[in-house]
């Protein structure tokens, strides 16, 4: 009986107040959105860092002779500081995972390849491109060993790792992920006072019923329960919509663009949609509950 009596105020509250019902929703839904959004962006900079980090390799460049670097003043690599390197590299196993010597000559088959419909693949010479090592790491983040033990070395023109080329990409994303994570933060402080202004209306609006209620002895928790469920109910129906977009990202933009376009990377999965989704459920009715819950001790007097 009291949940049907509970459950029939917010009918009654809910309609009372449409419009300012259906503005929750949206501002939910939004700032829900871009939160979901935020989430996703740092789901796929972790599904391509676990990817390429794993790929990523130390390339050691050896001396040619247009080298101007220091360690190059004896001219060209010889033959015996190839083979000198290349055991220096085995005797750091199992840190150096694999060793792969590329020639000048499959270096600039590479580079044309890489540049065939480019300009530059034109101006390009077989002596221009330098021998070198690539080293595969068992752990990418020690690059600073292979750094100290070749970089300087004769023979040697200089060391190059690759994540250092990928953390700028990353540190790109991030940036993308924080400001996506800014505008939310803005637009959930919109949303909070949207709900502290609606309980403020609604507990005005039924101020007779809720004084009749005290009259006959309801509690306070009994009282306020018609809010505290509007409110969560509009911040359900917000991180509905809001998941509803994830879901047509995932679906459209993803699966359907993107993958196929970029075949490079891969991209986040469901799992990762489902646990978003999860996350704004959970933060919309938990947020408009609080919100509310504040709010109604302040201006509902029975």
């Amino acid at each position: 009986m009291r949940a049907r009596l509970i459950l029939n105020e917010v009918g009654i509250g809910l309609r009372r107040n449409l419009t300012m019902t259906i503005a929750l929703v949206i501002t939910f839904a939004v700032s829900l959105g871009l939160l979901g959004g935020a989430l996703l962006v740092r789901d796929q900079v972790d599904v391509m860092k676990d990817y390429w980090y794993d790929k990523v390799q130390v390339s050691i460049f050896l001396c040619t002779k247009n080298s101007d670097a220091a360690s190059c003043s004896g001219g060209a690599v010889t033959a015996a500081q190839k083979d000198q390197i290349k055991s220096d590299l085995d005797t750091l196993k199992p840190l150096v995972e694999e060793v792969y010597y590329e020639s000048s000559a499959e270096a600039y088959a590479r580079f044309k390849e890489q540049f065939k419909n480019s300009p530059i693949a034109q101006n390009a010479s077989p002596d221009a491109l330098p021998e070198s090592f690539r080293v595969k790491l068992s752990d990418p983040t020690k690059y600073d060993v292979i750094a100290s033990a070749f970089a300087g070395r004769p023979g040697i023109d200089n060391v190059v790792d690759q994540r250092s080329l990928l953390d700028k990409f990353f540190q790109v994303l991030g940036g993308l992920q924080k400001l996506a994570l800014l505008i939310a933060a803005s637009m959930i402080l919109v949303t909070i006072l949207l709900i502290a202004n609606a309980m403020r209306v609604a507990a005005f609006n039924r101020r007779r019923e809720t004084g009749i209620m005290r009259l006959v002895g309801a509690s306070d928790f009994y009282i306020q329960m018609p809010f505290l469920l509007e409110a969560a109910i509009g911040a359900a129906a917000g991180a509905a919509v809001a998941s509803l977009s994830l879901v047509g990202v995932k679906a459209i933009l993803v699966d359907r663009v993107l993958t196929p376009q970029f075949t490079i990377t891969p991209f986040f999965g469901w799992d990762a949609v489902i646990q978003a989704s999860v996350t704004l459920f959970v933060i919309g009715v938990v947020l408009a509950c609080i919100t509310a819950f504040f709010t109604l001790r302040r201006y509902l007097r029975v």
